[in-house]
């Protein structure tokens, strides 16, 4: 039997192990790929630590890989083998719920995610539903790319749902790989965009992209904010944000993992008719018209490059608030 190099979780908290197992074999929709790259996000390390519940033991984690389709299963008609495509977090979904019929495909109850509830692409090789892939062009540069499968999209339904007002100002609260590139996007659209984000590196990066002001996490920004998105997984920049929006704004919440929000003041944080959102996972729709917008408008993200081996120090570094921009795991030799 092939076997192939893959990462996986052990069950202990933290645990990550590097394997050589089996290569999975494509069930009747799905297709098999060779692995790229695959990006390194913060939701790979809530799994990891356990800081979201435990679908699946010894899972391997990764849902923003590119790779080569090596073969098709025998229900799949969409995708011919050696078609370059991207795996992103949701995998499945029902179909048949209420929330798949009115487009809301990202609350199905039934949903399953790459990395999560099935094995991700932290591997040589990883199947995925074909209905669930998107095709990624020849010439696209894989590094760069791979981000924009989770960060870039879930930072795009962030910024949707912010309601930001054409010409508006948005506050960003955490500086990773999803607000950098949150940051550029917004920012294409005539945006004054205000990062508050703690470690030097990411203030630096912020500065470095041309955001009109960057601060500390918890800093006021210079002006009211229209709407504001806090992507880091700090319950108590909630009000702090909250604070800081105009009457009639809104905060997001982009973060599948939160630590708990402080109480709130109602006069202070919700009056005046802010509101409060969050996010959950994406829509295929949103994948398809977040990376359309990426190409046309050339949006790059920061990337440094991981070895496959070097994937637990990567994964320690973004623990620890040493990461700047995103990380991608070089899989392929």
């Amino acid at each position: 039997m092939t076997t192939m190099r893959a990462w996986r979780t052990t069950g202990t908290r933290g645990g990550l192990e590097s394997v050589e197992v089996p290569v999975p074999e494509p069930t009747a929709d799905e297709v098999l790929l060779r692995v790229e790259v695959c990006g390194i996000c913060r939701t790979d390390l809530h799994v990891v630590d356990q800081e979201i519940p435990v679908h699946r033991e010894a899972v391997t984690p990764g849902h923003q890989a590119i790779g080569t389709v090596m073969e098709v299963g025998s229900d799949v008609t969409s995708i011919e083998p050696g078609a370059r495509v991207g795996v992103a977090w949701l995998r499945r979904t029902c179909g048949q719920c209420e929330f798949c019929r009115r487009g809301a495909e990202n609350l199905c109850p039934r949903s399953e995610y790459t990395g999560w509830d099935a094995d991700g692409g932290f591997a040589e090789y990883l199947a995925a539903p074909a209905a669930y892939v998107y095709p990624i062009a020849a010439d696209a540069d894989a590094l760069e790319t791979a981000p924009l499968l989770c960060a870039g999209i879930i930072g795009y339904r962030a910024l949707m749902r912010a309601q930001l007002p054409p010409g508006g100002a948005l506050g960003i609260y955490g500086f990773g790989s999803s607000a950098h590139v949150t940051a550029q996007l917004a920012m294409a659209a005539g945006t004054r965009v205000f990062a508050m984000t703690r470690g030097v590196q990411n203030r630096a990066l912020a500065q470095e992209l041309g955001l009109a002001f960057v601060g500390e996490e918890e800093e006021t920004p210079p002006e009211p904010l229209d709407a504001a998105i806090v992507f880091a997984p700090a319950g108590g920049l909630v009000p702090v944000a909250l604070q800081a929006t105009a009457s009639g704004g809104t905060v997001v919440l982009a973060g599948i993992a939160m630590s708990d929000l402080p109480p709130l003041s109602y006069t202070d944080s919700l009056f005046r008719e802010r509101d409060l959102r969050t996010v959950t996972a994406n829509t295929r729709e949103d994948g398809v018209r977040f990376l359309a917008l990426a190409r046309n408008l050339r949006l790059r993200p920061t990337v440094t490059a991981v070895p496959f081996d070097g994937l637990a120090g990567a994964l320690d570094d973004l623990r620890r608030g040493r990461a700047s921009g995103s990380l991608v795991l070089r899989v392929a030799s």
